[in-house]
């Protein structure tokens, strides 16, 4: 295969977050999160798997940023436990803070260069009380300002990037809609409600960074837009689609860079949301300007209006359904198209012509230990094609200046526990065993080649 060029300077990263893996989740005055709760409940996760061990990160960090320099690895995408440094959402935990204090002067003792994500869904158990709790609530996103404005005190003297929410969209809806993530609520209403919170903790939190951060800093946030297709061109499958890209795209891209949500997304939630939990002045605080947009892409989306073969509904709504994309699948069952990282890339550049760092991409696969390594030859396949995707993404103008892989290493996959790996690195989860697969040389390979 051969490795197109990239512009100099472009970081090659590696992503993890911080309950996938830390563990320790009762150590170091660390208080639980949601997905401590939620993955403790008896059938939300496969195998009844938990994060509380997850790769031991949290006494093994040595030695993962040491697989990272080996790799050459550029940036690490890492996230802050909020439970770890205010296990209460209010009060703080100075050996929470050290940890990450830590973490950071690692990576740099190592040229590697941190991009620190605030919220990667470990909500503190204490913000999430009551049916109109967690990201239901006002409060949350005050809260949220408060921790933002700590780390930044803490760290922002020594991390140049930090990102404000990742994927609100499955805060919102695979947490509020469909159940499958932490709360576990399933109703659709509560999924704009709580989209517009994650909104407006988000543009809070930047304004409030932009006080205490270097001017060298860069803000952005992590979005998993979907990159949807109509199954057919009948007129209902085509507004079927449209109404996806509203209340999964349009309700986080409108507010944050186009002023405010639409006429059309407004009418297309009539009967779930009358929107009366925007307030004056709340559109305004949500469009805070950002340095960066960071996107996470895995596949392409395929929808239709409801039918009679068609089972599964769009998180949120029941005006839309999936339709299978026809292809080669991963074994989450989800399509490789590459292209599809390419056309959005496209549009993200148009939308907000800001750069983008690509912060997730990556492949689930069942995978064993064999000669000492993995022979993952079909993640070396996805990854290569992916990369080409970037790069024709960059040859057609989208500024483009990164690409995390996910994952590091295998760890806790929320819902699917640990059956399904996305590491360059294999863990043992028994004895927690780090084993760099045939991909970690093969992308190793591919930043030397890069000049770095």
């Amino acid at each position: 295969m051969t490795e197109q060029e990239f512009p100099p300077g472009f970081i090659w990263g590696a992503a993890t977050s911080a309950y996938q893996i830390e563990g320790a989740v009762a150590e170091g005055g660390r208080g639980p999160s949601i997905w401590d709760t939620f993955s403790h409940t008896p059938g939300a996760v496969a195998n009844g798997d938990t994060g509380d061990v997850a790769c031991d990160h949290y006494h093994r960090w040595t030695e993962d940023l040491d697989l990272m320099a080996d790799l050459g690895i550029t940036s690490y995408r890492f996230s802050v436990a909020w439970p770890r440094v205010m296990p209460d959402g209010r009060s703080v935990n100075q050996e929470g803070l050290d940890f990450y204090r830590r973490l950071v002067d690692g990576l740099l003792d190592r040229g590697i260069r941190p991009l620190m994500t605030l919220y990667h869904w470990d909500l503190p158990q204490t913000l999430d009380v009551g049916d109109a709790g967690g990201w239901l609530s006002r409060e949350v996103p005050e809260r949220f300002v408060d921790f933002a404005l700590l780390i930044g005190k803490e760290l922002g003297d020594r991390v140049p990037a930090v990102t404000t929410l990742n994927e609100p969209w499955c805060s919102a809806f695979l947490g509020y809609a469909k159940g499958e993530h932490a709360p576990g609520r399933t109703q659709n209403s509560l999924a704009f409600r709580a989209a517009h919170h994650l909104n407006l903790a988000h543009g809070r939190a930047v304004t409030a960074l932009r006080d205490v951060l270097p001017a060298s800093a860069e803000l952005s946030v992590a979005l998993n837009l979907h990159q949807v297709q109509a199954a057919t061109l009948r007129p209902e499958d085509r507004a079927a689609a449209e109404h996806v890209d509203l209340i999964a795209n349009r309700v986080f891209l409108d507010p944050m860079f186009h002023g405010g949500y639409s006429d059309e997304l407004r009418a297309t939630t009539e009967g779930l949301s009358d929107w009366s939990f925007v307030l004056p002045g709340d559109e305004e605080e949500i469009g805070a300007a950002l340095d960066f947009v960071d996107v996470n892409f895995y596949n392409p989306a395929r929808v239709g209006a409801p039918s009679a073969d068609r089972q599964t509904p769009f998180p949120g709504t029941d005006r839309a359904f999936f339709v299978e994309i026809p292809g080669p699948q991963t074994v989450m069952g989800w399509p490789i198209v590459p292209s599809g990282l390419t056309d959005l890339l496209l549009r993200v550049h148009h939308e907000t012509r800001l750069p983008i760092r690509v912060t997730e991409n990556g492949l689930g696969a069942h995978e064993v230990v064999e000669d000492g390594t993995v022979h993952d030859a079909d993640r070396i396949s996805y990854l290569h094609s992916h990369l080409t995707a970037v790069h024709d993404a960059l040859r057609q103008g989208a500024d483009v200046r990164g690409y995390y892989v996910w994952s590091l290493m295998d760890n806790f996959e929320w819902a699917w526990g640990y059956e399904k790996r996305f590491g360059l690195v294999h863990v043992d989860f028994d004895d927690q065993r780090r084993t760099p697969k045939d991909s970690a040389h093969w992308y190793a390979g591919v930043i030397e080649r890069n000049g770095l």
